[in-house]
């Protein structure tokens, strides 16, 4: 498989994506014209695209082509909605009460309260349809319904969700870098992971490089949660499309809160560590792009 630069790399695998998303809702539907386009808003918003790009990624890892991205994108498409309804829903006043996203008026301030719950639970609802649809691409049903298992556990109550339950729960009583982790492993690592393991169900993986993949995930993702707590205080607020600082003016209990910036910075790079050795020894017919994207994730700054 070729290897291009990591950034062009990025860049192609999101414009693949952001294709694939605008067409994620079937245009013969009749859909209420404002549900639909309170949920568009939020779901061609931009942004990263990394949890889409890593079923991509981790599908080509696994079978070594670059055409396999072409099978995991049903599965990408369901990831990013489940993300993306996420967003919407944190956003909330009776969530995070936040105003803005990615320099956009959060879905509330544009539609209402009624309407972006509404649309928040279209766009998870419709992932898991979006999802089945790989089988028609060639991936064997029974890849494709442990993929929406797996999306399901990982993004649902002992995962994603429960995490943001746990985080609301433990705002004004975490003291301890334990408590923190497992919040965080739960609320960003545990959809970053599920994106790995689908996009590994979708070119034929075996258990064991499931789950060497979702260990790479799980590692990555709580990489990525420390790395944004490091440049919520260093960063660049024009890179960042937000206020540096803000986590700190919020009273948010944070990695450099707790265990300074310098161990925060230890601790991105051995999970970063971490999650190469175990893509390494997994037996892929190509991990270099999910290394490449371990260690770019690790130097970003935004």
């Amino acid at each position: 498989m070729q290897t291009e630069d990591i950034a062009v790399y990025l860049e192609s695998r999101r414009a693949l994506i952001e294709q694939a998303l605008a067409q994620a809702i079937p245009a013969d539907w009749s859909v209420n014209n404002r549900l639909k386009e309170s949920a568009m808003y939020s779901l061609s918003a931009g942004g990263k695209r990394l949890r889409p790009i890593l079923v991509l990624a981790a599908a080509e890892a696994v079978s070594g082509e670059a055409a396999a991205a072409g099978l995991a994108m049903p599965f990408a498409v369901a990831v990013e909605m489940v993300h993306t309804y996420s967003l919407i829903h944190d956003d909330l006043p009776a969530m995070d009460n936040d105003d803005y996203r990615r320099g956009m008026p959060t879905n509330h301030k544009v539609f209402g309260e009624a309407t972006a719950i509404l649309a928040g639970d279209g766009l998870l609802t419709h992932a898991f349809y979006v999802a089945t649809q790989a089988e028609a691409l060639g991936v064997p049903a029974h890849r494709t319904l442990a993929a929406v298992r797996d999306l399901a556990r990982l993004a649902g109550l002992p995962g994603m969700v429960g995490g943001q339950a746990d985080d609301m729960e433990g705002e004004q009583g975490i003291t301890s870098i334990e408590q923190l982790e497992h919040i965080h492993l739960h609320k960003t690592s545990d959809l970053i992971a599920c994106s790995l393991r689908i996009g590994g169900h979708a070119a034929g993986a075996s258990d064991a490089q499931l789950e060497a993949l979702q260990c790479f995930g799980t590692n990555v993702g709580l990489a990525f949660q420390i790395q944004d707590d490091i440049l919520d205080i260093t960063g660049d607020q024009d890179k960042l499309g937000k206020p540096v600082g803000s986590d700190e003016r919020q009273g948010k209990v944070t990695y450099p809160y707790l265990i300074g910036l310098d161990e925060s910075r230890r601790r991105v790079a051995s999970l970063t560590e971490a999650a190469i050795g175990a893509v390494r020894a997994a037996g892929l017919a190509d991990c270099r792009r999910l290394e490449q994207i371990a260690q770019y994730l690790v130097y970003r700054d935004n």
